[in-house]
């Protein structure tokens, strides 16, 4: 339910201009006119913002918007307002206002609408480099004018003015693409050194080439990226070895992932090898990475040979669709790194051949720290998971177990339920559709599918049951992966803080109050 406050706000931002009010008011005016779409007053509100911080995620966090709400048209509203504030400052510099962070970061993407976190970073990307660019463009037309009107002493006159107005930093997750690179790469360039500066939390790259890339990452703020994620930009591994140079000026860079990028070393030439031991060093430069992601990449057999250059253990390792052979495995289970994984994704490798003993093995040095284990299409079978069962249950502190699309039985199912109820912090279970709710015909088609959904909902109604008479309130079991992409290793609980606060104090030489 609303409180008083909220509902008299909603009142207040259906008038436009609002009228002269209380600071203390702008947090819940600033809610009110988010929900309801008034952007002219967004646009004012942000202008005229009475506090050094404005942060997305802390003051709209808990909002929930309708699918038809006009969330970019909003985020598009409060750009427009902070480059209003800072036109205004530039043009009076006796004018006085607070603002000088907008924290737009830690909005995570979903595929619900639902939230605040349905919004689009590549939408949010364009428009805060479009104001960067505009912000720019404003400040060299301000700067001809000066000059014009001040004559022989314009540049000293241009230069106070611009230190007069210290500008306003945006800390925020960007996401570029083909499309996007050339507006971003000139957004910058020119807002470096600006009135308006992008200060990039985590950095998304798809379909771009590895030099574009590298050019991109010489253009950010080193101080407070903690995540880069380069996605289907097909560049290889000599693309790779191009961009990760560029990766050890980022000390807070803590999460790394490369898949759908054409990496593929399962055939070693001397060439390959060689560009491997590159890789394998310049991995070794990022003191502080925790998170990698290789997925799709063809390692079969040269995990150790990408791995062995990295000096710090890797707490989040995913390696999905990876084509890996034992060697990787046994090779993992003897690293640094796994005593200190919390994080283990091995989906779509194929457990039947000859995985399972070293996955065994690698489970067991596990067991202390594992929270999250993904073995998604696995070809794993009933006799496998038995196998795996006694090592399963030692990974005490386990939250999360993903095993859909395997081929295992509704007995297997059951047994694991029944054994898996020990665990106490287990709180979701992925599972496959039994096998017995199908058949396959000779063309590997499903036979009778209106059997098997009767087969599949009596499945699932017999593991409600059981669940409920476990007393397991807290313990999700589901074959419908709905939030599995959520659970990423900050979601986890055990990656760096992403919020700008610290740099924010630094950049001001003292602390700030209170974000809002």
């Amino acid at each position: 339910m609303d409180s008083l406050l909220f509902l008299c706000a909603r009142r207040v931002v259906a008038q436009c201009p609002l009228p002269a009010l209380p600071p203390h008011l702008y947090p819940a005016l600033f809610q009110a006119a988010f929900l309801d779409g008034r952007f002219l007053v967004l646009q004012d509100l942000v202008a005229t913002w009475p506090f050094p911080v404005l942060h997305f995620q802390r003051l709209l966090g808990h909002l929930e918007l309708d699918f038809f709400h006009p969330r970019l048209k909003c985020v598009q509203a409060v750009i427009q307002g902070v480059v209003a504030h800072l036109q205004r400052e530039l043009e009076e510099p006796s004018h006085n206002s607070s603002l000088r962070i907008l924290n737009m970061s830690m909005l995570p993407e979903s595929e619900s609408c639902h939230t605040l976190t349905g919004m689009n970073l590549w939408c949010i990307t364009d428009n805060l480099a479009k104001a960067c660019v505009e912000m720019s463009e404003h400040l060299q037309e301000f700067q001809k004018r000066r000059s014009k009107h001040d004559k022989g002493c314009s540049r000293a006159n241009t230069a106070t003015a611009a230190l007069q107005c210290p500008g306003v930093d945006i800390y925020a997750d960007l996401r570029v693409s083909r499309c996007s690179y050339g507006i971003l790469c000139n957004a910058l360039q020119t807002g470096a050194t600006g009135l308006l500066r992008i200060k990039c939390r985590k950095f998304q790259a798809e379909d771009i080439s590895a030099f574009e890339i590298a050019t991109l990452l010489e253009s950010l703020d080193p101080s407070c990226l903690q995540r880069v994620e380069l996605r289907f930009n097909k560049f290889g591994l000599a693309g790779l070895s191009v961009i990760l140079p560029h990766l050890s000026r980022f000390p807070e860079l803590c999460s790394l992932k490369m898949g759908h990028n054409n990496v593929d070393v399962h055939n070693l030439t001397p060439k390959t090898a060689m560009t491997i031991r590159c890789v394998a060093q310049q991995l070794g430069m990022l003191s502080s990475l925790r998170e990698l992601n290789l997925g799709f990449s063809r390692l079969s057999g040269n995990l150790h040979q990408i791995l062995c250059e990295l000096q710090t253990p890797l707490e989040s390792l995913e390696l999905p669709f990876c084509d890996l052979l034992p060697a990787d495995l046994a090779f993992l289970s003897q690293s640094i790194h796994a005593p200190a994984l919390k994080r283990l994704d091995l989906s779509s490798n194929n457990i039947s051949q000859g995985l399972l003993e070293p996955l065994r093995l690698l489970l067991e040095e596990t067991s202390s720290s594992l929270l999250h284990l993904d073995l998604m299409e696995c070809y794993m079978a009933d006799s496998h998971l038995d196998a795996l069962l006694p090592t399963l249950l030692r990974c005490s502190r386990l939250r999360f177990l993903g095993l859909r699309m395997n081929p295992l039985s509704m007995a297997a199912l059951k047994d694991l339920l029944q054994k898996t109820l020990e665990l106490p912090d287990l709180h979701q279970v992925v599972y496959p559709i039994p096998k017995d709710c199908y058949k396959r015909g000779s063309l590997g088609f499903l036979c009778n599918f209106a059997t098997g959904e009767k087969l599949l909902s009596a499945a699932s109604a017999e593991i409600s049951q059981l669940l409920a008479n476990s007393s397991r309130t807290d313990l999700i079991w589901t074959c419908i992966p709905v939030s599995c992409r959520a659970m990423d290793y900050f979601s986890l609980g055990f990656g760096k803080s992403s919020d700008a606060g610290k740099a924010q104090s630094q950049h001001h030489g003292k602390d700030l109050p209170p974000p809002y």
